[in-house]
């Protein structure tokens, strides 16, 4: 391939050859991600493993990836030409989170030796990676985690719990944030270290959900001994690493990552449910309805949104005109967008969108539907979005913080003592 090809030229050979060897999307044999139940997932994360190898090995992997660790060393236009070629086809998704947050965090603070030996494996779909971030003690207050990893000459011993960590059960490695100082403010003692999920002591316990899949897990260190070499960055600065990983959770969810595969991201990539609506009025007999077309219309409404709102923070972004929080509205926007989107759904089709099969034109949205609540929550909740927004962008003025610069050993004995 030369350096010189073009996006578009670059997009008609990746189309060639996708024609070629990739399947048709419909050929998945079953909604991936949160709707699925767990014999899919798992088949489905074997399949992805498959393709992204063949990616891989065919050189379309890693589109803007550094061509030393694996990637194809190129630009955005050509990444959004190979996502423009393979629309309709089944691709790797699974690979989303590794490829758009893991991988990106690894290259900015990992050492040389860290990214030449796993960034090349996980572009070629050998490491599914995944974050060790919430804790259940710490609700929205990440920096307020219990895992501690004591130094023990060179290696650290980690203890705790961690929470709602997407396909750890079917994960090779995890990042994981530690608390390596506890005598430091809470942000200032932590450290961020990875795992390969098989070490001696750690427990995955998958979560079962509403939906019927288990796509969230909570793991369980005990006495888990990892090399110094694990710590990614420097000790103690934990927090600027995963402000770092957080960053480019946002931006991935803006449809501006690392990623190839952008079906899980949104806007510029995904398919609209708008015409899943019309054929829902349509089987539920009121595409006459003036009020269910209103409700379409708002659903159109909402869908369009999309496209323009990604554009706006990526050239701001990349401008510099917006602070990297920027993605929050984004990431906002999808999650109470899609929400509204169901719940649209549910009113169209009512009980027999609830009780019907997903062969039924009207079945299957409330799988959807509850799928959208967890979007709302995973990746920040929106909540949180709305404060980064509001501090972080608007400039508006924090709220209070009682606990900045006090040790955090002195906040746990507090903690402890209430």
């Amino acid at each position: 391939m030369s350096e010189q090809e073009t996006p578009a030229a670059f997009g008609a050979r990746a189309r060639e050859w996708i024609t070629r060897n990739l399947p048709p999307a419909d050929d998945a044999g079953g909604a991936g991600g949160l709707e699925a139940d767990d014999a899919t997932e798992l088949r489905l994360v074997a399949e992805a493993r498959q393709l992204q190898k063949l990616i891989f090995d065919a050189g379309f992997a890693g589109i803007r990836y550094p061509v030393e660790f694996g990637g194809q060393g190129l630009a955005r236009a050509h990444q959004l030409a190979w996502r423009e070629a393979a629309a309709g086809y089944r691709l790797p998704v699974e690979f989303n989170v590794t490829h758009g947050i893991l991988g990106p965090t690894l290259l900015d603070f990992g050492t040389q030796e860290q990214k030449a030996r796993h960034l090349p494996r996980m572009l070629a779909g050998e490491e599914l990676w995944v974050q060790f971030l919430s804790e259940p003690a710490a609700g929205s207050d990440l920096a307020g985690l219990l895992t501690k990893a004591d130094r023990d000459g060179d290696r650290f011993i980690v203890n705790g719990s961690k929470i709602w960590s997407t396909g750890a059960h079917f994960s090779d490695y995890a990042m994981v944030l530690v608390r390596t100082d506890p005598d430091a403010p809470k942000h200032a003692g932590l450290s961020m270290l990875y795992l390969p999920i098989a070490t001696p002591g750690v427990t995955v316990t998958p979560i079962k959900l509403v939906t019927g899949g288990s796509h969230f897990c909570q793991e369980f260190f005990d006495d888990v001994a990892l090399p110094a070499a694990s710590l990614i960055g420097e000790q103690n600065d934990g927090w600027r690493v995963a402000t770092g990983l957080l960053f480019h959770e946002r931006n991935m969810v803006a449809g501006n990552s690392l990623n190839d595969h952008g079906a899980a991201e949104g806007g510029e990539s995904e398919a609209g449910p708008g015409g899943e609506l019309i054929e829902l009025a349509r089987a539920a007999g009121r595409a006459r309805d003036p009020y269910t077309r209103q409700l379409v219309g708002e659903a159109l409404v909402l869908e369009a949104l999309a496209n323009p709102a990604i554009s706006r923070v990526n050239a701001l972004l990349k401008a510099g005109r917006m602070p990297p929080a920027g993605a929050a509205i984004v990431k906002l926007l999808n999650a109470v967008s899609d929400y509204r989107i169901r719940e649209i759904a549910l009113e169209i089709g009512g009980t027999r969108a609830v009780m019907s099969s997903a062969d039924d034109p009207a079945g299957g949205h409330a799988q959807r539907w509850l799928g959208a609540r967890i979007r709302t929550l995973a990746g920040g909740s929106n909540e949180m979005q709305r404060n980064a927004i509001s501090e972080r962008i608007l400039g508006l003025p924090r709220e209070p913080s009682p606990d900045s610069g006090v040790p955090f050993s002195q906040l746990l004995a507090a903690r402890r003592r209430t």
